[in-house]
C-alpha cells in the first residue's frame, strides 16, 4: 500500500501509521513492510530520522523487513512497534505507548498471526490487549490465486464479513469490497501505452457511504512504478460525478529522486523543491533531504550490516 509514495520520508511513515492503526474492514488487510519502502537502499540495519517534531528510529532484519519502528516526541513520550516474523511471514506486531517514561499498558495491543495452507490461505488475526483483554478478530481467506476473497471480522459488537470481487474488462482490473453486502470501496486498475511505448498504470480507488460514491484518488504511475500524480476527489450529487479537489504532481531526477512537488487546489497552485545530501556509501542513500521555499530539512542516520 505505501510502497514508491516518496514526499517526505516523514509522509511515508505517517502513511504507513495510518494503514497499521485503521480499524476499518478493507484497511485491516496485512501489510509486511521493507526497507525499500521507506526510501532506502541497500543492506540497512538501522535509520534515524530527525524531523522538527521528533524523531523516528527503524530497525530491519536482513531480510530487509521492519523488525521495530520507534517514534519519539521527547525523551520521555515515545511510541514503539515491534514486528515478528516466520520464514518471512508477520506472525507478531506488537503496539507499546510510553508516556512519562512509563509503558501503558491501556493503552498497547498485540496482533497475533497464525496462518493455515492445508487449502487455500487463511490468516488469523487476533487483536488483544496488554491486559488479555479480546478487541478483534480477522480471518481472511484467500482464493488459488492468493488473491484476498473474504474478510470476516468477529468483535464483542458481533460478526462483519467484507466479500472482495474482482472483474477484467478491457484492460481495465477492478476489486469490489462489498460491507454484508453493501458496496464499501472499488480498486480499478488499468495500464496504458504513450505515444512512446512507455507504460503508465492508473489506479483509481473510490469509497462509498451507505453504497453510494464518496470520495475517491486517482493515481498515475510510471513504468518505473513511481507516483507521478495523485488527484482527490468528492462526489458531486448534483453534477452526478466526481469533482478533484487537490492534484499533486510529482518529478524525478533520472536516479527516481524526487525533485519537485506541484500541489494544485481549485486556481491556486503551491511548488516544493528538494534537494538531498547523500552518505558516502555504495548504496549511495539521502542523509539529508532539504525542502524549498519552505527552508525545512529532514536529515537520517543511517547504519548498514557489515559495517565497522
Amino acid at each position: 500500500m505505501v510502497k514508491n509514495y516518496i514526499s517526505t520520508f516523514l509522509g511515508i511513515f505517517l502513511g504507513i501509521l495510518m494503514v497499521l492503526n485503521a480499524q476499518s474492514l478493507y484497511s485491516q488487510e496485512i501489510n509486511i513492510f521493507k526497507y525499500t519502502d521507506f526510501d532506502l537502499k541497500g543492506p540497512v540495519k538501522t535509520c534515524l530520522v530527525i524531523t522538527d517534531y521528533g524523531k523516528e528510529e527503524f530497525e530491519f532484519n536482513e531480510a530487509g523487513l521492519l523488525t521495530k519502528a520507534i517514534t519519539r516526541y521527547n525523551d520521555d513520550d515515545y511510541d514503539i512497534t515491534i514486528y515478528k516474523y516466520a520464514k518471512e511471514e508477520l506472525k507478531e506486531k506488537r503496539f507499546e505507548n510510553y508516556r512519562d517514561g512509563v509503558f501503558d499498558r491501556n493503552t498497547s495491543i498485540a496482533n497475533i498471526y497464525t496462518i493455515d495452507t492445508t487449502a487455500n490461505k487463511k490468516i488469523t488475526e487476533k487483536i488483544v490487549s496488554y491486559n488479555k483483554e479480546f478487541l478483534d478478530q480477522y480471518e481472511y481467506y484467500y482464493d488459488k490465486d492468493d488473491q484476498l476473497v473474504k474478510i470476516t471480522r468477529t468483535s464483542t459488537d458481533g460478526i462483519d464479513e467484507t466479500l472482495v470481487e474482482y472483474s477484467s474488462a478491457k484492460g481495465e482490473q477492478t476489486a469490489s469490497y462489498f460491507l454484508n453486502s453493501v458496496l464499501l470501496k472499488t480498486v480499478r486498475v488499468k495500464e496504458t501505452k504513450s505515444n512512446t511505448n512507455t507504460t503508465r498504470k492508473n489506479k483509481l480507488v473510490t469509497d462509498f457511504l451507505d453504497g453510494e460514491p464518496n470520495t475517491a484518488k486517482e493515481e498515475i504511475f510510471n513504468a518505473k512504478n513511481k507516483l507521478i500524480s495523485e488527484t482527490k476527489m468528492v462526489f458531486d450529487k448534483k453534477a452526478n460525478k466526481l469533482l478533484p479537489m487537490e492534484t499533486k504532481t510529482y518529478t524525478y531526477n533520472e536516479a527516481g529522486m524526487l525533485l519537485e512537488l506541484r500541489t494544485k487546489i481549485g486556481q491556486g497552485v503551491s511548488l516544493k523543491k528538494y534537494v538531498y545530501q547523500f552518505d558516502n556509501t555504495k548504496s549511495g542513500n539521502w542523509v539529508k533531504q532539504i525542502i524549498t521555499p519552505d527552508n525545512t530539512y529532514i536529515t537520517r542516520k543511517i547504519k548498514y550490516f557489515g559495517a565497522n
